[in-house]
């Protein structure tokens, strides 16, 4: 997080920039970036970082750098001309793992992207692709571009070239400018070559900031958002269900406002790729591929790990190797935790000051799970975490191709996700897009002074409370269902449940504080079988419980189900 710090520290240096002369000399996206790594890493510091000549090398040095660049960016010719701008790293912001061949970058992996502010009355952009637009339909290279943040094109590459028109008329217009790679690097890799502007700027054509966190995800099928556009699980492979920006990884970026890379292909695993005769399958691992930008040919160069520091590495593997350890889980899930920690090793190695996460779970294979904690904890570093993720609700959620998950599960995922690196981060996630009831204590209390009786279980497969009663006693709280130990915090949630067995009953509820129970902070009736309401928390609220008093309903059996308590805003 030493960019974040530089960040903060440039922002408190703004009184005494502006009663600085601005020192409008040359300088480029290349100065600022090698600036910057003199500044947060241990890179070589050289005459060019002291920008203003003062003798000192530090934050002024950068911000007056950036207000030099943009002070050229923004100057005007006056002659409104046709522009070619290359889409290279020094006219462009590259996100992800891209390539640069021949004047042509090339977005390998999901999500890899062009960024960039585009400045005129009239631009374009060409596209190019590889000799995957040859495939099959079903299998070609998906890409879209979104100008200002509006998608306005989405397309299968189905031939080696395209020019997407994105804007005209005759008014000066800026606009962001980004096409990403939607596929996935199994499947090809999407060429930005150039932008054609029509602007009277100098500089038409200008990289966008890069973000105070970076985020690398590592993953499968679910990280690439395999299927995730599709309307049935019975549906197959196709790159045109497939969209990274529905991806729980982009989300989390988006959330956590970080710029971000993924590394991931379908089917892959970590000691073995998916296989559906139990057979171990070394063809599809991707530990052997993670240092090249990606395993094609065409792409398997070193990935430059020094120029593409990042803070956080996020890894979801294991799905695949659950379809070889699950056929002797003992032995081969002790080797999949073997080579868990060997990757963990190598990332370590590669990335010698991130914070790694490791999770596994929303598409099941719970079963690995403790070989991946083990691996965690053999690692025995201080930046490393891990957690389980929860399966992901079919019937509630809905699904995607081939079982994977839907837009709605990626979705969730993606606030999970959120709340971890901020963990792993020591910084505070809003908790917003959380279920405060996911981890909370499900039971049930009886006060047998007056009669009331009866037995509860609790499934932890399906986080279902069922209450058989067989005396009610003489009030409500004589028999007390809870979810309790819910660390709340001050903001907008949604409370809602369903009750199986109490269809025609009215089973109260109550959302409280654990040790004062005057502290209410929502409490109703359920009519019919399911409840749900918003209610506000306008402090934090932590040892809160949510409580079903049911102790005067009679004699039932009672199923609580779904019980979630999501906050909405913070």
């Amino acid at each position: 997080m030493q960019t974040k710090r530089i960040a903060v520290f440039a922002a408190a240096m703004l009184v005494l920039q502006a009663a600085m002369p601005l020192e409008v000399s040359a300088a480029s996206a290349s100065d600022v970036r090698h600036l910057v790594k003199t500044l947060t890493t241990n890179g070589e510091m050289t005459k060019a970082d002291d920008f203003n000549g003062d003798g000192l090398v530090n934050a002024v040095d950068l911000t007056l750098m950036k207000r030099a660049i943009l002070a050229e960016a923004q100057a005007d010719t006056g002659e409104v001309k046709d522009q070619t701008v290359t889409a290279i790293t020094e006219q462009t912001k590259l996100i992800g793992r891209t390539l640069t061949k021949d004047g042509v970058t090339w977005l390998v992996h999901s999500g890899s992207a062009v960024e960039c502010t585009v400045t005129g009355v009239e631009a374009s952009v060409t596209i190019e692709g590889d000799d995957n637009v040859r495939s099959d339909a079903k299998y070609r290279p998906r890409y879209g571009v979104y100008v200002d943040g509006e998608l306005i094109k989405d397309v299968v590459m189905g031939e080696s070239e395209q020019v997407v028109k994105l804007f005209s008329g005759t008014a000066k217009r800026t606009a962001t400018v980004k096409v990403m790679h939607l596929s996935e690097a199994n499947n090809g890799a999407i060429g930005v070559k150039q932008f054609d502007v029509k602007s009277s700027a100098a500089k038409p054509v200008q990289p966008t900031a890069g973000k105070d966190l970076t985020i690398e995800f590592v993953g499968d099928s679910i990280t690439c958002a395999y299927g995730v556009g599709a309307d049935s699980q019975y549906v197959g492979f196709e790159t045109a269900t497939e969209d990274f920006s529905k991806s729980y990884a982009y989300l989390t970026a988006q959330l956590l406002n970080a710029d971000y890379s993924a590394v991931s292909y379908s089917g892959y695993g970590i000691v073995s790729g998916y296989t559906s005769d139990g057979k171990k399958n070394t063809d599809s691992l991707v530990p052997p591929v993670y240092e090249n930008v990606a395993k094609q040919a065409a792409y398997a160069l070193p990935w430059d790990f020094e120029a593409h520091p990042v803070d956080v590495v996020f890894v979801n593997l294991g799905t695949n190797d659950d379809s070889y350890a699950s056929k002797d889980l003992e032995t081969r899930g002790k080797e999949y935790q073997t080579n868990y920690l060997a990757f963990l090793k190598q990332i370590r190695k590669c990335n010698p000051d991130a914070a790694i996460v490791c999770t596994l779970g929303i598409m099941g294979c719970q079963e690995l799970y403790p070989y991946l904690e083990a691996a965690v904890e053999a690692f025995g570093d201080a930046k490393t975490s891990c957690y389980e993720s929860p399966t992901h609700n079919i019937t509630q959620d809905g699904i995607g191709a081939d079982w994977h998950p839907s837009p709605v599960t990626h979705e969730k995922n993606s606030y999970l996700a959120a709340d971890h690196i901020c963990k792993a981060l020591g910084i505070q996630y809003s908790g917003v897009g959380l279920d405060f009831a996911a981890d909370g204590e499900y039971g049930c209390d009886f006060d047998k002074s007056n009669g009331a009786d009866g037995w509860p279980y609790f499934s932890d497969w399906n986080k279902s409370l069922n209450i058989n009663i067989s005396s009610g006693g003489t009030s409500p709280e004589e028999i007390l269902g809870y979810v309790r130990k819910l660390n709340l915090t001050k903001g907008t949630y949604t409370l809602a449940f369903s009750v199986k067995g109490g269809e025609k009953a009215e089973i109260p509820y109550i959302v409280r504080s654990m040790t004062d129970h005057k502290k209410v902070y929502c409490e109703g009736v359920c009519k019919g079988g399911a409840a749900s309401e918003k209610f506000t928390i306008a402090a934090d609220a932590p040892d809160s419980e949510i409580v079903f008093p049911v102790g005067a309903v009679g004699g039932l059996n009672l199923t609580f189900e779904n019980v979630t308590l999501y906050k909405n805003e913070a």
